[in-house]
């Protein structure tokens, strides 16, 4: 069930969920805002949720607006691509098999003669996936054994607005998908970030204290990422 307020001349959509507390999103690609609460969560406290956030929201809605725009992609030859944070130009080849490779400063995409761009973003999305899955299993077990944790599973999807996140109830940990297009730092970053969630769940004082401890330099990495765009895909 969803219904709209209007705080501060902003549209905020308010979903009520099967949840204990309320959380507030700002989402791509135009800083779309939208609070989820618990379905007993009266409307006069979620009116008052919003006030105490309007600063923030603010704030964000002008980061959406203001960033560079992702230019969409057409999955045609000539199109810069990113693997790994490395640029790579894409050429198009035709056969009846799907492939993909990289061959020095090309990423090859191979695939049926009249195929749909709809179908070439799938198949770089499979194969990006593939890449990801691929460098997991030997971070993961790296940063486990140095923080002293162990994460129950750690699966891919695509997000709109974290780059990871960890349940930290059942140890599950989801890594965004678009992580294979930069530079492997930010991945490693993120995956510590996440396995440090296992003991401490906020991000509160003592949760940074566990980044300084493993990471060091997580806060320059941090910053870089930051500055990447998301795609504007639809979430998983």
């Amino acid at each position: 069930m969803a219904n709209r307020i209007v705080i501060s001349d902003i549209n905020i959509e308010v979903q009520k969920k099967n949840i204990k507390n309320m959380h507030l999103s700002v989402l791509p690609p135009d800083g779309k805002v939208r609070i989820s609460v618990p379905v007993n969560a009266k409307d006069e406290t979620i009116r008052l949720f919003a006030i105490s956030k309007i600063g923030w929201i603010k704030k964000q809605i002008d980061r959406f607006q203001n960033q560079p725009r992702q230019t969409e992609r057409e999955f045609v030859s000539g199109e810069s691509h990113y693997v790994w944070g490395r640029r790579y130009r894409m050429e198009i080849r035709h056969n009846h098999r799907n492939n993909v490779e990289i061959k020095g400063n090309k990423l090859i995409l191979t695939v049926r003669e009249f195929s749909t761009t709809q179908q070439r973003e799938k198949i770089m999305t499979e194969w990006y996936r593939k890449q990801l899955k691929e460098k997991l299993p030997e971070l993961v077990e790296k940063w486990e054994e140095i923080i002293g944790v162990k994460a129950e599973t750690v699966r891919v999807k695509n997000m709109l607005t974290r780059w990871g996140t960890c349940n930290t109830k059942d140890k599950r940990i989801w890594i965004n998908l678009q992580l294979a297009k930069k530079p492997i730092e930010c991945l490693e970053y993120v995956i510590v970030h996440e396995l440090v969630h296992l003991l401490e769940k906020s991000h509160n004082s003592v949760f940074v204290d566990y980044m300084d401890k493993f990471l060091p330099d997580w806060r320059v990495t941090k910053d870089l990422l930051n500055g990447f765009i998301m795609d504007s895909y639809v979430e998983e």
